[in-house]
């Protein structure tokens, strides 16, 4: 087993606790537990550099996604400042283009990308309509940041096709992006359809998705 996945556990107990402290609304503890959260993946990330097999490139890139996504976390949990919000999406959005790029630099380009692309665009499409009567000011930064977010999964799944990576590290990176948008989504649904008491279970999704494209730093083999 590889240094990084020693993490999963204490990860898994903190992103509880954050869990646990988003849907009772203890501000203190959610200061405390999502930068421990974020902190805990880019260690994760970190530990890949350790491996003989490294790919260097690759887990500097996760590492700077990672640690704008932290920049990103801080921003959201302060949201009752002016233009916190808007600074988290572009703190993500940086985060998803350093994503999207060591994905394509890993990833091989094949007749199934029109195919994820065609999906997503039409998911996002879709989805763009339930928001967009909400969304104000923010409707061209959302815009951009759907099409980013496509963009890095569509990316993701060009890594099953490559030979660059084993399939375990490809199902690691797509099924971490698509968390990864899934969260996004149930962020966006909840601040711009349809408020729900349990949004912050997105968290999970979120934290799992981050892990993953992590923890797949770690599995280059020589």
């Amino acid at each position: 087993m590889r240094p990084a996945f020693y993490v999963a556990p204490v990860l898994a107990v903190a992103l509880s606790l954050l869990i646990q402290a988003g849907i009772l609304k203890r501000q203190r503890q959610i200061y405390l537990f999502k930068p421990m959260c974020t902190l805990l993946v880019i260690a994760a990330a970190l530990l890949s550099l350790l491996e003989p097999a490294r790919n260097l490139t690759y887990s500097l890139g996760v590492i700077v996604g990672l640690v704008l996504s932290l920049g990103g976390d801080i921003a959201l949990m302060l949201e009752d400042r002016r233009n916190a919000f808007a600074l988290g999406l572009g703190l993500f959005l940086l985060a998803h283009i350093a994503y999207a790029t060591v994905f394509t630099l890993l990833g091989q380009i094949s007749l199934w990308d029109s195919l994820s692309i065609a999906v997503l665009l039409a998911t996002g499409v879709v989805f763009y309509k339930l928001i967009r009567a909400n969304l104000g000011t923010m409707r061209v930064p959302v815009i951009v940041y759907m099409l980013v977010i496509s963009a890095t999964v569509s990316r993701a799944t060009g890594t099953l096709w490559s030979p660059n990576v084993s399939h375990r590290q490809a199902l690691m990176i797509v099924v971490g992006a698509f968390l990864f948008y899934l969260s996004d989504a149930m962020l966006a649904a909840n601040r711009f359809w349809r408020p729900w008491r349990y949004w912050r279970t997105n968290l999970a999704p979120y934290y799992v998705g981050q892990f993953l494209i992590a923890l797949s730093a770690s599995y280059f083999v020589s």
